[in-house]
């Protein structure tokens, strides 16, 4: 049977400035999901037939887990029946009927509506006239799922039916999908409450060792006057018999003696909670209603109070809306330009952060790899856009990831559920991402324009330790775990160092780590985790770019921090001198010699430190940081151009045949080999001059941006495997990391155009992403921005994605301007003219240093970037700072004086 083609396929509509929206046909795109989460801890997705899984964890599924393929056509889902005399119905579509229906003129008239972690879908037959109204979210503070099914008769006939709720629970671990499934099955125990089911295996399946298990997985349900089911089946074989999920033989050819009711058990068997209620007949204009809650926790009295809560149709609505306002009202970043639906986009851009706090990298379809936890990028790329919305908070959550740095400029790659909860490496996997070191200081100096707080750097905080040492090169054969993950002295003393020690040691450490060609060794894999073939002789010259950018900023943020506290000394570890203090250029040519300092610190620092400080001059410390970073970038722009004619770019890596990654084609334009990562990084960090920026856009808009699409390729077709640099080749071109419009680089790449001036290349690559994401019929994702667009144009791997962060962080601190500078406010806009609405203003909600602002740009002659500059800066309609550049501070002292929490700066660009 035909799939309906892409031009029949309805477009989504916003219905809100929360960025809620609706659908027509939502079941006809393949794929689609929504995420829902809760503060409980509790984690679902759901697809417009209410397929999807629930979780707590990856040994805690209240139904069986589920990945992207055949999401949309899964049949062990939610379901909710209503059981005619000749016909089964489906409220979710999920009856053998509506599925063989599905792309005819029979096919059930669907309305989904969508909003910040919940679902309502409208489904009406069309041979009867019943409709039914359903939703889905997961309750705010409990660890439960809420579904409310309202069926109507829009008919002219009366029509009579039993509801049945039917929800296969799966009640184990992921890891039970293909192993010991069944055996686990058996350890089942289910009991019939008068309102539910509960389940609760006796024992959580290890053959490790098997412990006693206290979870319960819980389905109960009522009416919408709060009446309970008449009877309960548990057992799936009892319940689908000959037939299946979506058309069960017991509704079929009921057997009243199968149907279980309160003080009712079942031992050991696949679960599926079947609740049915009393018949009834719906007159014409009539309606009823259901709400069922499923969920986890520990305890049956626990469970029975949960369900409690939404046991009414008032109840369950009252609910419904708690869990709405809640989401609405969590982010304080809004915005108003020409393109409404722009501006509602970046509300889904906004909550996309947020969902990957909760989620992680591994409990939604798309992200069916991994056991659960956070990567280390993860943890400092999230703090971005927390960082614009409640930066007093992160402060000490920064502080605590950096308990996860080794002295030898690594880190902990197993990180617990807790902030600064590292784990020592049980695996042996001696593996390095050379890029690491970078990502602290750059979420830290963000935290430090916001709030001002420039003693952080003093912070002392311990660093990690396990058997890897000597960056994973070697191992600490006298480790055990038993001694914890605290570096110790000499004398078995625990040993912590400032952050600005932590800093440079990172930097420093990954300074000195140079191959044969003197660029940072590329080792296991940088930003590019599937660059991961070239550990012997592979370098990453855009890493090199990023380390020689931050070597350039923590010396200007130490000055920063000299002018703010008068202190000219700092005290670091005395280990460091060597490695702080080798400024012979000579010494940096020579990769042997470059190489050595490293092994000689990471010799004496593996295994333990003396915890003897010595104190050196600040200015001192920051003239042979900046010699480092000059040394890097001048060495990058003579060795690392690539030109042609009018064009030109840097390369990006080494191979593992120490060849140059990248070139121009020999013969044609098909054989030019150009990646954009080298290019974010090279005009990020300052590398690339001015001219060379230039050259970079043109060759990239030439090479890498797809008009089709929509957006910056990762990088042009290397023309098959690349066992020499890494299995992204393996993949095929145009998908994932090999060549697709790859959101994470794009954005950065934006970010760093708009850094450098080029306002107008970074709103092309902003833009593009924008409008490839919300280009419906082909991207098939709901708002938000995803990992990467395929060769098709499809959005994959949605929702969890760090481009977020990443673009929010760019439209607020670069598009809008709206940043903090060592915690004065500083406004610098780069809005295009198109950004603009017609009356030549644009706007934007912000909170800072704890004050809520709303700050509108007034551009009445609609200039574009470059030809306007601030003139009069008036807040709160009263104060007025003239400028006449194009930028303005306010200072943070001003603000410890205003007594309202929120307030108005209105711009005028001249």
């Amino acid at each position: 049977m035909e799939r309906k083609s892409d031009k029949d396929m309805s477009r989504l509509y916003y219905t809100d400035d929360k960025g809620s929206f609706c659908m027509e046909s939502p079941q006809d795109i393949e794929g689609l999901y929504l995420p829902l989460a809760g503060a409980q801890g509790l984690k679902s997705a759901v697809t417009p037939i209410y397929a999807g899984d629930s979780k707590t964890d990856q040994n805690h599924f209240l139904y069986a887990p589920k990945s992207i393929r055949g999401l949309s056509d899964d049949a062990d889902t939610r379901n909710f029946f209503l059981v005619m005399k000749d016909r089964l119905w489906s409220a979710m579509g999920m009856s053998a009927e509506q599925i063989l229906n599905r792309y005819t003129d029979r096919e059930d008239e669907v309305t989904l509506y969508g909003g910040r972690m919940r679902q309502r879908t409208v489904r009406r037959d069309k041979s009867n006239g019943i409709e039914a109204e359903t939703t889905i979210t997961v309750l705010t503070d409990e660890p439960a799922e809420l579904i409310t099914v309202k069926i109507s008769n829009k008919g002219d006939k009366a029509v009579t039916f039993y509801p049945v709720a039917a929800l296969p629970l799966y009640g184990r671990s992921a890891d039970n999908l293909r192993d010991h499934r069944h055996v686990t099955s058996l350890l089942h125990r289910v009991c019939v409450d008068e309102y539910g089911i509960t389940l609760k295996p006796v024992l959580s399946f290890d053959e490790r060792g098997h412990r006693l298990n206290d979870t319960v997985y819980f389905v109960y349900g009522a009416d919408g006057d709060g009446n309970a089911p008449e009877s309960f089946m548990t057992d799936t074989d009892a319940y689908i018999g000959s037939g299946s999920f979506i058309r069960p033989e017991s509704l079929i050819r009921p057997d009243e003696k199968a149907w279980l009711h309160k003080g009712d058990r079942t031992d050991g068997g696949e679960t599926t909670a079947v609740l049915r209620f009393a018949q009834i007949t719906l007159l014409s204009g009539e309606s009823v209603s259901y709400q069922l809650t499923a969920g986890i926790t520990t305890d049956v009295e626990e469970a029975r109070r949960i369900a409690a809560l939404s046991r009414t149709e008032a109840a369950a609505k009252q609910c419904f809306d708690a869990v709405a306002g809640y989401w609405d009202d969590r982010l304080p970043i809004h915005m108003h330009t020409s393109d409404t639906d722009y501006d509602r986009y970046m509300e889904w851009i906004g909550f996309q952060p947020q969902l990957r706090r909760i989620f992680g990298c591994s409990f939604l379809p798309h992200h069916d790899y991994g056991r659960g936890g956070r990567g280390w990028r993860d943890l400092w790329q999230d703090c971005l856009a927390l960082l614009l919305t409640e930066p007093e908070s992160v402060g000490e959550m920064i502080a605590g990831y950096f308990a996860g740095v080794r002295t030898d400029g690594t880190n902990a790659t197993i990180i617990g559920d807790e902030p600064g909860e590292f784990k020592a490496d049980r695996n042996g996997i001696a593996r390095v991402w050379m890029d690491h070191g970078f990502w602290p200081f750059l979420t830290l100096k963000l935290y430090i324009d916001q709030t001002g707080d420039i003693d952080i750097l003093t912070k002392e905080i311990g660093y990690f330790k396990d058997a890897l040492i000597c960056r994973a090169d070697d191992r600490d054969e006298e480790y055990t775990e038993a001694m914890g993950v605290k570096l110790r002295t000499a004398s078995g003393e625990i040993y912590k160092g400032t952050i600005l020690e932590h800093l440079l040691i990172q930097n420093l450490t990954a300074f000195y780590d140079v191959g044969e060609h003197n660029e940072l060794r590329l080792r296991g894999a940088d930003w590019n985790d599937a660059l991961d073939m070239a550990a012997e002789r592979g370098e990453s010259v855009a890493f090199s770019c990023a380390y020689a950018g931050n070597l350039k900023d923590i010396a200007a943020y130490m000055r920063i921090y000299q002018a703010i506290t008068g202190n000219d000394k700092v005290s670091l570890l005395k280990e460091l001198d060597k490695l702080i203090f080798s400024d012979d250029e000579v010494i940096y040519g020579d990769v042997s010699a470059r190489r050595g300092i490293l092994n000689d610190y990471m010799q004496t620092t593996s295994r333990s430190v003396s915890g003897e400080r010595a104190v050196y001059s600040i200015e001192a410390v920051v003239l042979s940081l900046l010699h480092k970073s000059e040394y890097m970038m001048k060495r990058i722009r003579q060795t690392e151009w690539i030109s042609d004619r009018d064009e030109g770019w840097y390369n990006s890596y080494y191979t593992n045949r120490g060849e140059k990654a990248e070139g121009t084609g020999k013969d044609n334009d098909t054989d030019v080999r150009m990646m954009l990562t080298g290019q974010v990084f090279a005009i990020m960090s300052g590398t690339a001059k001015t001219d060379d920026i230039r050259k970079i856009v043109h060759s990239a808009d030439r090479y890498l941006y797809d008009d089709r699409i929509g957006g910056y390729r990762l990088n042009t077709d290397f023309g098959g495997m690349r066992t020499d640099l890494g299995r992204m080749f393996g993949f095929a071109y145009g998908e994932k990391e090999n060549g697709a419009v790859f959101s994470h680089m794009a954005v950065m790449y934006a970010n760093a155009l708009y850094k450098r001036g080029f306002a107008r290349e970074g709103y092309k690559a902003l833009d593009a992403l924008f409008r490839a994401s919300s280009n419906y019929e082909i991207s098939r994702i709901y708002p938000g921005i995803p990992e990467y667009f395929n060769n098709e144009g499809r959005g994959l791997y949605h929702y969890l994605t760090g481009a977020a962060s990443w673009y929010m962080l760019t439209v607020v601190t670069e598009s809008f301007g709206i940043r903090g500078n060592a915690g004065d406010l500083h406004i610098e806009p780069k809005l295009v003219k198109e950004q603009f609405d017609k009356d030549g203003a644009a706007s934007i909600d912000v909170p800072f240093a704890g004050f809520d602002f709303r700050v509108t740009y007034h551009n009445k002659g609609l200039k574009d970037y470059g030809e306007y500059t601030i003139g009069d800066v008036i807040i709160d309609g009263t104060c007025t700072v003239s400028s006449g550049h194009n930028c303005v501070s306010i200072p943070r002292k001003w603000m410890d004086n205003w007594a309202e929490k929120s307030h108005v700066i209105d711009v005028e660009l001249v």
